[in-house]
């Protein structure tokens, strides 16, 4: 007899027969966090998505491991911390990379074993840190598998992903954008961010066309879909760095068979926990219990905390850890001596804000609030109030009228450290290696030379032909030219 699991608002059975099993479907958006229409960003139009929405699960108070995708990736794969996988440093050299430890193996592989087919479709982006003696994924589309057969299927959209195609149907206005205010608030920086919106609706109309196809395949009621962001947005602040901005990515579920539609949930929920739910709606056990949660079940509701590490971005050697309750945010800067600035060829050739931002901050024209991010130096703890302060600008840290949170925060996040992901922390051939740690990293005239080959590119119409300056920057780049 089959073992029926409650699971809150929905009811699954476990050791199913194969045929019964669910599809699952697994769409990431590339670097993007909640910018889309059904989390009330205003100027965006994301119809697919937002009705996705609304016929499943939105979660509220979602966020990512890691704010870069290969460590991010890694982890969502196997279910486990990067840290505790050694998958944690970005742009991992091949010849750097190691199998996983502990006999851990990436859900793929457990579910193939499980009877499932598994497939990666669309851009097959998988950039992960470790190696492996067997492909990550058996295909590349569900119309592979024998029949019958149940799959498992992601798939990744490198629209929302740094260049920003513009949305020739529906172009977006600056004034109908609205920037966080530790961005400068300029034509070009709302130009910049309304061409990512756009982005992101193109990728909202591909991702209803695989929607579309479940539902002309008779596959939409028993296949369990997942929408999510990799990492948070590409932007300075966003996209490396623990703040929201770099962590906080939608997660969305929807299962005609077995979820209520229109749910909205605040519980705190990251994306490993999309490993540990799939193999439960899948029945599969796997052989060490996972770091995530089961979002469909009760469990979540309970969580007080969520945790996140950022490493070795390309050659930019910095180390941060975070711990994230509903209300406070702690971050835990174990490379202080190093600006958040410090050179990025990845940063410096795809952020046009970048560029203004030190323009302005070596005039002197930033306020305290957007000056303090292009600081030579980092406080050791950042603590923030999210209820008061949800931008994150104004560190607590030193407040004694927060000091007993601060403990408290610092003492969980100290046992997740040592306890749950064996942190190794920096060491010295570390902290003294990367690319220079030189900052700023170009004189004012050099960035106003930045910026000027950016302009044309940001505020292009949609369908120009004017390539991103790329090339042309790393020219004046001595790090890279060199």
């Amino acid at each position: 007899m089959a073992i029926v699991l409650s699971f809150g608002d929905i009811s699954c059975t476990q050791k199913k027969p194969a045929e019964q099993k669910p599809n699952i479907v697994w769409i990431m958006m590339e670097d993007w966090g909640y910018q889309l229409s059904c989390y009330n960003e205003p100027g965006v139009y994301t119809p697919n998505i937002d009705k996705f929405a609304e016929e499943g699960i939105r979660f509220t108070n979602s966020f990512c491991t890691a704010p870069v995708c290969s460590p991010s990736r890694s982890a969502m794969v196997t279910g486990f911390h990067q840290n505790y996988i050694g998958a944690n440093q970005h742009r991992t050299a091949n010849e750097d990379k190691k199998p996983l430890p502990y006999g851990i193996k990436p859900i793929t592989h457990l579910l193939e074993e499980a009877g499932y087919f598994t497939c990666f479709m669309a851009t097959r982006k998988t950039d992960l840190n470790f190696t492996l003696e067997r492909p990550v994924y058996q295909g590349e589309d569900w119309s592979e598998r024998a029949e019958g057969q149940p799959f498992f299927a992601q798939l990744t959209f490198p629209g929302t992903h740094r260049k920003w195609e513009r949305d020739a149907e529906r172009p977006i206005d600056i004034q109908h954008v609205k920037l966080p205010p530790y961005y400068p608030q300029t034509d070009l920086a709302k130009r910049d961010w309304a061409n990512g919106l756009e982005a992101a609706q193109r990728v909202d109309r591909q991702i209803g066309e695989v929607l579309q196809r479940l539902e002309d395949e008779g596959l939409a009621e028993n296949t369990i879909v997942f929408i999510i962001g990799d990492n948070g947005r590409c932007m300075p602040r966003g996209k490396q760095f623990l703040y929201d901005g770099g962590i906080q990515v939608p997660i969305m579920v929807r299962w005609p068979a077995k979820i209520k539609p229109a749910q909205v949930r605040d519980d705190l929920v990251q994306t490993i926990d999309i490993s540990k739910t799939i193999l439960d709606v899948a029945g599969v056990t796997p052989p060490h219990p996972l770091h995530g949660m089961n979002i469909l079940d009760e469990s979540t509701k309970n969580r007080k905390y969520i945790f996140a590490a950022r490493d070795k971005m390309d050659d930019t050697h910095d180390a941060m850890r975070a711990i994230r309750s509903k209300e406070f945010k702690l971050i835990q800067n174990l490379m202080p001596e190093r600006a958040y600035c410090q050179f990025n060829n990845y940063k410096e050739t795809s952020y046009p804000v970048l560029a203004l931002l030190n323009i302005l901050n070596i005039k002197g024209e930033l306020p305290p609030e957007q000056a303090a991010f292009m600081a030579a130096t980092k406080p050791e703890f950042e603590l923030y109030d999210l209820k008061n302060d949800p931008y994150e600008m104004y560190n607590l840290a030193n407040n004694p009228d927060y000091q007993d949170i601060m403990n408290e925060l610092l003492l969980e996040l100290n046992n997740w450290r040592e306890n749950v992901i064996h942190d190794q922390g920096v060491s010295g051939e570390f902290r003294n290696g990367g690319w220079p740690a030189d900052y700023p990293t170009r004189t004012l005239e050099e960035w106003e030379e930045v910026l000027k080959l950016w302009k044309p590119w940001v505020f292009r119409e949609p369908g120009s032909n004017v390539e991103r300056p790329i090339k042309e920057i790393e020219k004046t780049n001595l790090v890279v030219a060199n």
